[in-house]
């Protein structure tokens, strides 16, 4: 089984080697692809970038791109892996995870994308927020369709798709900043409910020059319209919706406000 692992990229060599050796240090019954979409750096990432040219894993381009999403739409038209995922720049695999993912696919022929459970990180990758990660891997355990319309509690870095499957869906929505990982999971759980595996996959790091290091309501309210492209009539689920909003950004105000 190959494993094709996207990571769009742009002045984020301050990260980028960590990120590079959760990546390459993965071990287990698969093959590796890595594919690095950079926009352009200036930072010093295309020379890090050019030191692994003699790594047979690892495929990369430099050029302007439309964003984040185009960035990872290119480099899903590049995989050439049975199973694919994205890894942001700054984010990180837990050890052991693309052997958890492998194994998990090997396992269960019929899953066509799969979600597992993830650490929130700080800048300094020290844990943070338990209370968010324990939440979201309750509603994890308990997945609907119909809850995922409600909100988002599924942790981006640690999806991973079957290749075919996620070019049967469609590529990610350039129309969107903060929420097109969500308007995939929409798309993908309308046809298939995903494979939960019961390992920790991904540390996602939230800092201030992250989308996510400054919440706002922008993300939220976009995310909201999203999940009406998919409620249809349910009027309930956008009500719950809607709750879960205002529930979420005052949640994190009282973090900031605490210092959390």
């Amino acid at each position: 089984m190959k494993l094709s692992i996207i990571t769009p990229s742009f002045n984020q060599l301050k990260y980028l080697r960590e990120t590079a050796s959760s990546i390459l240090t993965q071990t287990g019954l698969f093959e590796l692809e890595w594919i690095v979409i950079d926009g352009g750096s200036t930072d010093g990432s295309q020379m890090l970038l050019d030191n692994l040219r003699d790594e047979p894993r690892v495929r990369w381009i430099s050029e302007k791109d439309a964003g984040q999403s185009d960035a990872i739409n290119k480099g899903l038209a590049m995989a050439t892996g049975d199973i694919v995922g994205w890894l942001n720049s700054d984010d990180l695999y837990a050890p052991g995870a693309l052997a958890h993912v492998a194994s998990a696919f090997a396992d269960n022929p019929q899953a066509r994308w799969a979600v597992g459970r993830y650490q929130i990180i700080d800048d300094a990758g020290r844990s943070i927020r338990p209370r968010i990660v324990r939440y979201k891997e309750k509603q994890l355990r308990r997945y609907t369709y119909r809850a995922l319309l409600r909100e988002n509690f599924i942790p981006q870095p640690a999806v991973f798709w079957r290749r075919e499957f996620g070019r049967e869906v469609g590529p990610l929505d350039l129309s969107l900043h903060y929420t097109m990982d969500y308007d995939l999971w929409l798309r993908m759980g309308w046809q298939h409910d995903p494979l939960f595996i019961d390992h920790e996959l991904a540390r996602f790091r939230v800092h201030a020059s992250s989308k996510t290091g400054v919440i706002n309501r922008k993300q939220f309210d976009e995310g909201y319209q999203v999940a009406t492209r998919y409620a249809g009539d349910d009027r309930a689920v956008l009500r719950a919706h809607r709750f879960s909003v205002e529930k979420i950004v005052w949640a994190y105000r009282l973090l900031r406000l605490i210092g959390r």
